[in-house]
């Protein structure tokens, strides 16, 4: 069971490390609202579900207004609780579908990282940036490593990238993703205002 530090929170973080559902709907959640909070949400579900590990069965067969009451909290899962309720529907639905209801299925006997992050790719809410950060970080902190996968999770997947959650260890690594991603803006609002003058 890997020690993951993403969300910040011991009990969030334990629950990441040992549910592979958990940090997968973590990082559905981790769009337009704050990482920490995205990847602290499985923690704050299990615990109003009064589960202490997700089932994608029972989230797929929760009445959507019972999970979007869940999700709008207070405190709120995600900045748009609605849609990411139903979201987080869809997706353990698909999981019941084609992988039993278990996300580790995704990944356990996939057999090269191209593989794998077309099977990313198809999961709701995953586009193909994220599902190439997710890869990353199921090689670089869940030790989920089939051949290709750094090439498949492209620059994520470099060693030592300060790019993404995939290279969130604690406080000090995080301070550099974020500081990474300001300088990306920055430089990609001033090639915009570049090329507008």
């Amino acid at each position: 069971m890997p020690t993951l530090r993403i969300a910040q929170d011991d009990a969030a973080d334990e629950l990441l490390g040992r549910d592979p559902l958990a940090l997968l709907i973590g990082m559905l959640l981790d769009q337009q609202f704050p990482m920490e909070r995205a990847f602290s949400a499985p923690r704050l579900l299990a615990d109003r579900l009064g589960v202490d590990t997700l089932s994608a069965t029972r989230l797929a067969d929760t009445d959507p207004d019972e999970l979007q009451r869940h999700f709008q909290g207070p405190p709120a899962l995600h900045r748009y609780p609605g849609s990411m309720a139903g979201r987080t529907r869809d997706l353990a639905r698909l999981l019941v579908d084609r992988y039993d209801g278990r996300a580790e299925a995704l990944w356990t006997d996939v057999p090269d990282g191209a593989t794998l992050l077309r099977r990313l790719g198809e999961l709701p809410g995953f586009g193909a940036q994220k599902a190439r950060i997710f890869l990353a970080l199921l090689g670089k902190q869940y030790d989920v490593t089939p051949d290709g996968w750094r090439e498949a999770a492209g620059p994520y997947g470099e060693d030592g990238a300060r790019r993404s959650v995939a290279d969130i260890t604690g406080p000090d690594s995080l301070a550099e993703v974020r500081a990474t991603k300001q300088a990306a803006k920055q430089a990609a609002k001033a090639e915009k205002a570049e090329q507008a003058g």
